[in-house]
């Protein structure tokens, strides 16, 4: 199931200039099924080939990068995001308006990034694993965006593709999220990333 970009998966910038805004309107399209919210201000995007291909794209289009081996590091730091069949991998962002009301909540937050859990059925909840590329934790606060895995067993797998409900919550004291049933359209998205 896991699918790793290649610079032929790529457009060139020329390229990207004349598809971009039908890439942007169909990935747009595509991560609405993607994203789960956890009360309003943080919200979890689930990441797979498309949506990495896109950000690639536009990392390659704002640094104006076309050398082979520059675009090459981009896919070499991109690709880690892509769910490898067992696991489901998304990016976390903690959102709030008011500049010193995101400094005092990102203080109060530290460590919410291990506490947003997922769970199939009556299974056992699974916690990610956060932040495996690099600690975004500076100053004791935590950062706005962190990037998580969610490791998957067998049945629980088995259980998605069979329609079996997908629950999330969060167990931080300062942002706590009781369980609430994913919507199905979302789970079945998500299931897309799983092996067979």
């Amino acid at each position: 199931m896991s699918q790793q970009l290649t610079r032929s998966d790529l457009w060139s910038l020329e390229q990207y200039s004349t598809e971009r805004a039908a890439f942007r309107a169909e990935v747009l399209a595509h991560k609405q099924h993607r994203r789960v919210s956890l009360g309003c201000h943080i919200m979890l995007i689930f990441e797979d080939v498309t949506t990495i291909r896109y950000q690639i794209q536009e990392m390659l289009r704002i640094e104006k990068v076309f050398e082979a081996d520059a675009i090459q590091e981009e896919l070499d730091a991109y690709n880690p995001l892509i769910p490898d069949g067992s696991n489901w991998k998304c990016t976390l962002l903690i959102a709030y308006d008011d500049p010193e009301e995101r400094r005092v909540r990102l203080e109060q937050l530290l460590g919410v990034e291990d506490t947003i859990w997922l769970r199939v059925g009556d299974r056992d909840a699974v916690y990610p694993i956060a932040d495996e590329d690099l600690d975004r934790t500076r100053d004791n606060k935590t950062s706005s965006v962190h990037f998580l895995r969610y490791e998957l067993t067998a049945d629980m797998v088995s259980a998605i593709h069979a329609g079996e409900a997908l629950f999330a919550g969060v167990e931080h004291a300062a942002y706590p999220v009781a369980s609430f049933q994913v919507a199905d359209a979302t789970r079945d998205a998500l299931a897309a990333d799983l092996d067979r």
